[in-house]
């Protein structure tokens, strides 16, 4: 008897789902980039060379067109696909679906659902908008725009106040350890690595209106990536940043990736838990937009496909 993944330890485990779910992520991202970028080749002509009139003259037409061979599987594609999203947010009401997996990898599936999916309704559309049909489909882009946002405040939120707090001294105590690494070696004096850590205080943050927390939030987010790739600059020579891309891919130094990826981390975290209070109101808003558009695309979809099959398109 295999009594090996018996004596797996919790550490183990984890790094196994881990990259379990990376392959399975990995391939649905390889075969809906196969699928798009095939529809795309074969359609290019077709829907990117000729006006709506010369379409109905080309050999295409008949496959391409939104009741074509080919447009109404992509139209059924597509619907599926959108079947697909909802399975996110019905798992929170299910407990046996919610036992199944993690939050954030169900997350990472809907999002490349909510992807892929207005990609293969505007081929099923042959980028004609008109109509019910395009008031379905600029509803279905704005619950696409919404989502990326929603999934760029979801990362800004802890699951709650209590673990976010833990995860602070998680990495405070980290931290800890980088400093007195730093103090053995010559990577990064302190005046390199405080740009990363320049914060405004609480107080501040706290008179902050919305808006304008919102924004400076966004900058350290989009500074971030720069900082970090200056250090990487710093130690790095100038062969190895072409082979990072000035610095913003990791380069080969096991040492200073370690150390760059701590205080990236901490930076990270300092500045989720200081604007905490702004992303979880704005989080609270999104919900209020984005579902109703959401219920509303469906709604609309389900008239939609209800008409073509009372037209025989079916």
């Amino acid at each position: 008897m295999n009594t090996s993944h018996i004596l797996q330890s919790p550490s183990t485990f984890t790094a196994d789902f881990e990259r379990r779910h990376r392959f399975r992520l990995q391939l649905a991202i390889a075969v809906a980039v196969v699928l798009v970028l095939g529809i795309l080749l074969y359609g290019m002509n077709y829907y990117f060379t000729l006006d709506l009139h010369e379409r109905v003259y080309h050999s295409k037409h008949p496959d391409l067109r939104p009741t074509g061979r080919i447009g109404l599987r992509l139209g059924e594609l597509g619907a599926v696909l959108f079947c697909g999203l909802f399975v996110y947010p019905v798992r929170k009401r299910w407990a046996w679906l919610g036992r199944i997996g993690k939050t954030r990898h169900w997350l990472d599936f809907h999002v490349l659902l909510g992807i892929v999916a207005p990609i293969i309704i505007t081929f099923h559309s042959s980028l004609k908008f008109g109509g019910l049909a395009g008031v379905a489909y600029w509803i279905m882009i704005a619950v696409a725009l919404s989502g990326f946002v929603g999934r760029y405040f979801y990362a800004q939120l802890p699951r709650s106040l209590t673990t976010a707090e833990l995860s602070l001294k998680e990495i405070q105590e980290m931290s800890q350890e980088l400093w007195r690494e730093l103090e053995g070696q010559k990577l990064f004096p302190w005046l390199q690595l405080a740009p990363l850590f320049e914060l405004p205080p609480r107080e501040e943050v706290d008179r902050m209106s919305l808006g304008r927390g919102l924004l400076c939030m966004m900058r350290f987010d989009l500074q971030r990536p720069f900082l970090v790739s200056a250090l990487r600059r710093r130690v790095i020579g100038r062969a190895a940043c072409l082979f990072t891309l000035g610095g913003f891919l990791p380069s080969q130094n096991s040492t200073l990736e370690r150390v760059i990826e701590l205080v990236r981390r901490e930076s990270w975290v300092l500045a989720k838990i200081l604007f905490l209070g702004k992303t979880q109101q704005v989080f609270h808003l999104w919900h209020v937009v984005h579902r109703p558009f959401s219920y509303s695309f469906a709604t609309l979809m389900v008239v939609h496909v209800s008409v073509a099959m009372m037209m025989g398109y079916y």
